[in-house]
């Protein structure tokens, strides 16, 4: 054969094997043999390498990466990656459909264009479909082609995994269409698959896998693509969240191609490109018929070959979608239905007493380990005084258990006719277990705490949080290090971290030449830090993540931080006299600032400080704020060339605010912008302002 000959017989061959890929592993149909299959991809193979000039990125022999990686790159989300709120009773499903009625009728009453029906949005449908319990990710086609695959990560950024989900047979690696698009959906280990690999990992004593989720997650977190191969992981997707330029696709597309108008003709195109989509969903025209198709897969969600964990019910038209957004979090427009928490009955060996990092004592189960939820459990949490005695739990009781999803399984109920009489009573300690100080109990709080601000305990509890992903993110420093590094005096305040030197580390238990050298370079790499991470790092008491990240919004500047009121500090959203107190006392105390001195010497970089990076002062005086997903800017890129132009930046609409920026999908700030006559720009208009 010439080349052109054997070029067509490559292109033939990718065909031929990807049709049956096509019905293997998303219709679970056959036409042919496995050998025969086997067979052809060992023809393909053999002229690719005797051809590598005609190798493609969609040839099915790409589906195993060759060389190992040694780490996972970033990648930018081009849409922001939602999560669902959970439901777990009717009750909370039928406020859903009224909270979804109320908006849409508010919509149909001040928006200045047609919305058909919202006057009277009696008759609002769903699709709902299974939530599969397996690991969330994000893949990206140019012209048609896999580009890349990505996990969930932080909603913004996850991590390229696109060697090990090329590895997925259910995956196409080229849809049916020469489209720009991403798509999301989930990847699992089916039951079987699992069965078998823990079956396999016991005979070789090794640990076994809690559940399927957790497996395919360890899969996919695999650098070596070969390995995520054995493992059989499949995939459904269930939403197209980013398609090319609507408008152009509707002046080219043919007729066989037409964008969706409800979640249902989604799926079908999602069908028609290519990919696997799970078939047991349904159009519900009622909320009855939503708790009819929850209750059949409550009782019935075994019988698959998958994890099933609730069901997800959507509004079915997109247009409706769009207009009712999303809050900071999860859609609007959808929710997660989940199955009752799974509980089992276990026997508490143990209570002791953990130490938090505000120097709280929460009392802890020790379990005799039991499995729930798919995972074996041996602590669960007892809360506070409070809580045991209203459960009247003893130690040695038989109590009842409870874990749903990936939440800190908790003591629900005492089984008291199994009580033998020699259950022992527990009681709340006197004093700190590691520090012997008094423990007190504020006035109107059920938490009892140790005062002693230089508790070992407490300590530790601080920097651990310091160094967690959501503060200073310092990779590969967890409880145990931050523990050997105490105990040798080398670690006391949060300063010290950024002074560790690698001759301190290579004394730590397990701890050679690359672990040194890479804990160095984590730490590091994360002195360059948000104001509101820098902030929720500090672990200041009544302050938590999504508190600290809007005061970094608003204050801007860390010095700020050391000049505010209280009162000030109240008219911020969400802050009451108790938090607004306890900010302003963390500010005013001298060794907190002294602590804060000594933090910036080290090099840290707080970023979104006033000023920085200013280029003029284009946009000087006036006040923006930004809602919906930006389709060419990230909201961080965009608040940066606000700030670069001399404009100011908030998170809450106001009268002072001058313009919101409105992207796709705009929340509330949308409605309360209209409400106030606040001028209203979209992201073409905001590019050509700046």
């Amino acid at each position: 054969m010439n080349k052109v000959e054997i070029k067509n017989r490559i292109s033939k061959l990718k065909k031929e094997i990807n049709h049956h890929r096509y019905l293997y592993h998303v219709l679970d149909q056959q036409e042919i043999s496995d050998a025969a299959l086997d067979s052809l991809k060992d023809e393909l193979y053999k002229l690719e390498q005797e051809y590598p000039e005609f190798i493609t990125p969609d040839s099915p022999t790409q589906r195993i990466g060759g060389k190992p990686l040694d780490k996972f790159k970033k990648i930018k989300h081009r849409v922001a990656q939602w999560s669902f709120n959970d439901a777990f009773e009717k009750k909370e499903i039928i406020d859903f459909e009224k909270r979804i009625k109320k908006i849409l009728a508010e919509k149909g009453r001040h928006s200045m264009s047609s919305f058909v029906d919202t006057e009277c949005p009696d008759n609002i449908d769903y699709t709902c479909e299974l939530k599969i319990d397996g690991l969330h990710i994000v893949l990206t086609y140019e012209k048609g082609i896999l580009k890349t695959g990505a996990t969930r990560g932080d909603g913004k950024i996850g991590e390229d995994v696109t060697q090990n989900l090329k590895t997925i047979e259910s995956i196409p690696l080229k849809i049916d269409k020469e489209i720009d698009t991403v798509v999301e959906g989930e990847v699992f280990m089916p039951k079987t698959v699992f069965e078998k690999l823990n079956k396999e990992r016991e005979k070789n004593n090794e640990p076994l896998f809690a559940n399927p989720r957790n497996a395919a997650a360890g899969a996919i977190r695999q650098l070596d693509s070969k390995i995520v191969k054995e493992r059989k992981l499949d995939c459904f997707i269930y939403d197209l969240s980013w398609i090319e330029d609507e408008k152009k696709l509707s002046v080219q597309r043919d007729a066989q191609f037409q964008l969706p108008k409800t979640q249902s003709e989604e799926l079908e195109l999602l069908k028609s490109l290519g990919f696997k989509v799970n078939k047991f969903c349904k159009h519900c025209k009622s909320v009855d018929e939503i708790f009819e198709f929850y209750d059949y897969w409550q009782k019935n969600k075994d019988e698959e070959n998958y994890w099933i964990d609730g069901i997800v019910v959507k509004i079915n038209r997109r247009d409706w979608q769009d207009k009712i957004g999303y809050t900071g979090k999860a859609p609007r427009w959808a929710i997660a239905y989940k199955f009752p928490a799974e509980q089992t009955t276990t026997i508490i060996e143990d209570i002791r007493i953990q130490i938090g990092r505000t120097g709280a004592l929460t009392p802890v189960a020790y379990l005799k380990p039991v499995k729930v939820a798919g995972s074996t459990v041996s602590r669960a949490t007892l809360h506070n005084k409070d809580e045991i005695d209203r459960l009247d739990v003893k130690i040695g009781d038989t109590v009842i258990i409870q874990k749903a999803g990936d939440i800190i399984p908790e003591v629900v109920d005492v089984v008291k006719g199994l009580r033998t009489g020699k259950e022992k009573e527990f009681t709340m300690p006197k004093k700190c277990p590691h520090c012997e100080t008094e423990i007190i109990k504020p006035e109107g709080e059920v938490a009892m705490y140790c005062p002693n601000k230089n508790c070992f305990a407490v300590e530790l509890r601080k920097l651990s949080h310091f160094a967690s992903k959501k503060a200073f993110n310092i990779d590969g420093f967890g409880p145990n290090k931050i523990k050997q590094l105490a105990n040798k005096g080398l670690l006391l305040n949060f300063s010290d971290i950024f002074k560790l030197k690698k001759g301190d580390l290579k004394s730590l238990e397990r701890f050679g030449e690359k672990s040194a050298d890479n804990l160095i370079e984590a730490i590091e790499k994360s002195k360059d830090i948000t104001l509101g991470k820098f902030i929720f790092a500090l672990g200041i008491r009544h302050v938590g993540e999504e508190m600290a990240l809007d005061l970094g919004e608003k204050l801007n500047l860390i010095e700020r931080f050391k000049n505010i009121s209280k009162e000030e500090l109240e008219t911020i959203n969400g802050i009451g006299p108790k938090v607004a107190k306890s900010i302003y006392e963390y500010f005013h105390n001298k060794e907190n600032l002294k602590l804060l001195d000594d933090l910036l010497k080290t090099g840290i970089k707080i970023k979104n400080r006033e000023g920085k990076n200013k280029t003029s002062e284009k946009l000087a005086g006036l006040s923006f704020v930004l809602t919906g997903t930006l389709q060419r800017l990230s909201r961080d890129e965009a608040k940066e060339k606000i700030r670069a132009l001399g404009g100011n930046v908030s998170s809450f609409v106001s009268q002072n605010t001058n313009y919101l920026v409105s992207g796709k999908n705009p929340g509330s700030k949308f409605r309360k912008a209209e409400k106030l006559n606040i001028k209203i720009i979209n992201e073409e208009e905001f590019l050509e302002m700046i």
